[in-house]
């Protein structure tokens, strides 16, 4: 797509009427007079997804415990249905999906798997700059092996505001038995150079998790390339599964063998789980780090929203969200410099991931002004605000109007 922008605002509108994934736009629920730039966070409500949380309210008023064998048991499979929507988003098989938990307890699920220390090879390596949660879980994990986190817990040191793949890479020393990255940074937006990072770490026999929950939806991925052990991710923001939806956990096939190291009833084979054996028989794919029923009405909305993306295409989403965001950039570098204003993520398409992060020294002063004028955007210590047009349903138009909200504050001092 081109990207000769201009200043004007006639610009914008003909950037809407050429947008191939317009039609959108009306599919999701925005509030009159507001700018939604927070999907990072929580992405907005669908109609498809109010649909879907619906349809599953209907049956089960109708239905009763019948909602378990209701259409060939399709909520008793409800996490496959999902599963099918969600592989082309990541290049994986169904079966490799699993929906359930939330994300740092689907971390909890894969390392309590995975994760097995020896006296030479017992090392969790992470970095400082990842969300925090986390490395609360590895922590934990590194706990409940009876090590201490001092000791078992190697982090890499971001030096400066973006982490060096160099630093992942040379860290990887034969003590390290798994690793916890995420693929893009919730600050900072930057895209790690993953491939080079799960080369080096297969060759050294390291277990390779990976947090998503800033790219899916919005970074067209391939774990299988990859070959990565396992991800997780969740669900409201990209995804827009609504708050709290059930997060997601990719389990490689080539761990299928190994029972789940948190066992529960849900992740026994469906042909016997109801024979309620004392001894746990898990299900050979990623129902089988299941542990309780399915949270169905987290997981509704989810179906509504998957069909969406299914339908516009990842690879459109991501070209457009490429392009929008370095019109944004555009806007802030001709527009906002001269009020304080930069850039704080990387530039290149490859090494960025769907939001902006715009830096000012009065950022957080500034969020709060944005919000009075009816923009809803983030703030993150020390000077980030984090701006994200979603490529479903942000306008450029919008995006041009978030721009001239801020220099009206800035010029009226409104902060």
């Amino acid at each position: 797509m081109n990207r000769n922008f201009k200043e004007d605002v006639e610009y914008p509108k003909t950037l809407d009427r050429l947008d191939p994934l317009r039609q959108f736009t009306h599919r999701f629920y925005q509030t009159k007079g507001e700018i939604y730039l927070c999907g990072h966070s929580v992405g907005l409500a669908s109609i498809d997804a109010e649909k879907s949380l619906n349809d599953l309210l209907e049956v089960w008023k109708k239905e009763g415990v019948r909602i378990w064998m209701y259409n060939n048991y399709q909520y008793v499979k409800y996490s496959s249905l999902l599963a099918e929507l969600m592989a082309p988003l990541i290049k994986v098989q169904p079966n490799e999906i699993v929906i359930s938990g939330s994300c740092t307890s689907n971390i909890h699920v894969a390392m309590c798997t995975l994760y097995k220390p020896t006296i030479k090879k017992y090392k969790v390596l992470v970095d400082d700059i990842n969300f925090a949660s986390d490395r609360y879980a590895v922590d934990s994990q590194v706990r409940l092996n009876n090590l201490a986190p001092s000791d078992a817990v190697k982090v890499v040191r971001c030096q400066g505001s973006f982490m060096k793949e160099d630093l992942i890479i040379n860290s990887m020393t034969t003590d390290v038995a798994l690793l916890l990255l995420p693929a893009v940074y919730y600050k900072t937006s930057q895209v790690l150079e993953l491939k080079r990072i799960c080369e080096k770490a297969n060759e050294l026999g390291i277990i390779i998790g990976l947090d998503i929950s800033h790219a899916i939806g919005v970074i067209d991925l391939d774990l299988q390339i990859l070959n990565i052990d396992f991800a997780v991710w969740c669900t409201y923001k990209y995804l827009n599964g609504g708050p709290g939806s059930c997060a997601g956990l990719y389990m490689n096939k080539k761990h299928f063998k190994l029972s789940p190291g948190l066992a529960g009833w849900y992740g026994n084979k469906d042909e016997n789980r109801f024979q309620f054996k004392q001894e746990f028989d898990h299900q050979r794919n990623a129902n089988g780090w299941q542990i309780g029923t399915p949270s169905l009405f987290s997981m509704a909305p989810l179906k509504g929203s998957l069909e969406i993306f299914n339908e516009a295409g990842i690879n459109n989403i991501r070209k457009k969200s490429l392009h929008i965001t370095a019109y944004l950039m555009y806007l802030i570098d001709t527009k906002l410099v001269h009020y304080g204003f930069s850039v704080g993520n990387l530039r290149e398409d490859e090494k960025r991931g769907g939001h902006v992060s715009i830096i000012h020294v009065d950022a957080q002063r500034i969020s709060l002004s944005l919000k009075s004028r009816g923009v809803v955007t983030d703030f993150r210590e020390p000077d980030i605000m984090r701006v994200t047009p979603i490529a479903l349903y942000t306008t450029y138009l919008q995006v041009y109007q978030f721009v001239e909200i801020l220099l009206d504050i800035m010029k009226s001092k409104t902060y």
